[in-house]
């Protein structure tokens, strides 16, 4: 399609912004600026201006293996924020060029772990921030994109047997436990409770922390104050104080075994982020059910706000960015409406990302949406599409293309 093409949309002809139409009642015209191609991948800005919408759109080809889809943390740890283009700065070059990327999950903002993820995190095959129930994207080994809930198994097991689930990289409540590992920084961070400074048991797999593993540690050092240092070669466990005398006695030199297990099995996948609700399923618009009644997670889905998301079908990725808040430019969307956006486009599973002033979507060198603080917010963590020139197609498939 050529720049500034317009596009006359009606509901009678079913056409790709058809939904719209059925939601406003009325016509429109849709002008859809191509600002960006590369091979394999284009860049494209919709306007819509009857709503009006700004939509930001980046596909790229799905089966071509110079393109890979990684996760990153803010100041490349486990906590912390930053803007999205810093992430991308800071991505390892080793793992190819960046060309793309948009916004994570939703995060805790404040306080000591500020940028903790709400769920799911796998960096460069490092799982940093664990599953907690909800919605998470990721990448199987071979290649394979999904989107599912996925439940923490995680557990310590005592040197008496007993079993205990804990978290990870994360604020640590009186009564539970969390497992910090050197991705959180220079100390646990924690005030009070009993800490276990874990060591490599020689012979057996350590870091960096995988999903889907069983390690065993042994007990370096018992401390009971709290914010205990992290080494490169250390984890801690940490014991709320509420916690810590229902468990068994633990000294120096005990041997524990952790698992981080799933449900579903993640084992092998090295990139994985958090978000949610899932928006497509099958190619199928999803009916979007809410949280708690009264809740502000529950009025802004079905509310319009900025957006992000993440979708693909057989053969390309979708990163969507829909702007929100700024009259005349954009009103954002319900999660309904993004849900239907996304079907319409193409996608046959796609899953939400955080919104808000957190929406923003990058694209070869800078920010192409107008986020709606009119600048770009530090968040805690985004997908970034790198290409990897050295990456080759099968030679099987370069054979069958030379001979055409």
């Amino acid at each position: 399609m050529t720049p500034s093409q317009p596009l006359l949309c009606s509901a009678v002809a079913k056409p790709r912004f058809g939904f719209a139409i059925l939601a406003l009642g009325t016509w429109f015209l849709a002008t859809q600026s191509l600002a960006a191609q590369t091979a394999g991948m284009s860049y494209t800005n919709v306007h819509l201006p009857k709503v009006p919408w700004s939509i930001h759109i980046v596909r790229f080809d799905r089966q071509d293996p110079a393109f890979a889809v990684h996760s990153a943390h803010a100041e490349g740890k486990a906590v912390g924020m930053d803007p999205l283009i810093a992430q991308v700065k800071r991505l390892d070059p080793k793992l190819g060029v960046p060309v793309a990327a948009i916004n994570g999950d939703f995060y805790q903002r404040d306080r000591a772990y500020a940028g903790d993820p709400r769920g799911l995190q796998i960096a460069a095959g490092e799982l940093i921030s664990a599953p907690t129930g909800g919605v998470a994207f990721w990448i199987a080994p071979g290649g394979s994109p999904h989107v599912a809930n996925v439940a923490s198994r995680f557990q310590i097991v005592w040197p008496d047997n007993s079993k205990y689930a804990f978290g990870l990289n994360s604020e640590r409540p009186a009564d539970g436990a969390v497992l910090y590992t050197p991705a959180v920084g220079q100390s646990t961070r924690t005030t009070s409770g009993r800490e276990f400074v874990l060591e490599q048991l020689p012979g057996t797999a350590w870091r960096p922390l995988r999903v889907a593993e069983t390690y065993r540690a042994r007990v370096r050092e018992v401390r009971d104050q709290g914010d205990t240092p992290l080494a490169p070669d250390t984890l801690v466990l940490s014991i709320g104080p509420k916690l810590a005398p229902a468990l068994p006695k633990i000294e120096p030199g005990a041997v524990l075994e952790i698992s981080t297990a799933c449900l579903p099995d993640l084992r092998g996948a090295t990139t994985a982020i958090g978000g949610g609700p899932v928006l497509v399923r099958r190619a199928r618009r999803q009916r979007i059910e809410p949280p708690s009644l009264g809740s502000y997670a529950f009025s802004s889905m079905r509310e319009r706000h900025p957006r992000s998301a993440i979708g693909w079908n057989d053969s390309q990725f979708f990163l969507v960015e829909v702007d929100g808040r700024q009259e005349g430019l954009s009103a954002g969307m319900t999660l309904e409406a993004l849900s239907a956006y996304l079907a319409d486009l193409g996608c046959e599973e796609a899953m939400n990302l955080d919104g808000g002033g957190s929406a923003t979507l990058w694209f070869e060198g800078q920010v192409r949406n107008s986020p709606c603080d009119g600048q770009d917010r530090p968040i805690a963590n985004s997908l970034i599409v790198v290409r990897n020139s050295d990456v080759r197609a099968p030679a099987a498939a370069s054979a069958g293309q030379a001979s055409k």
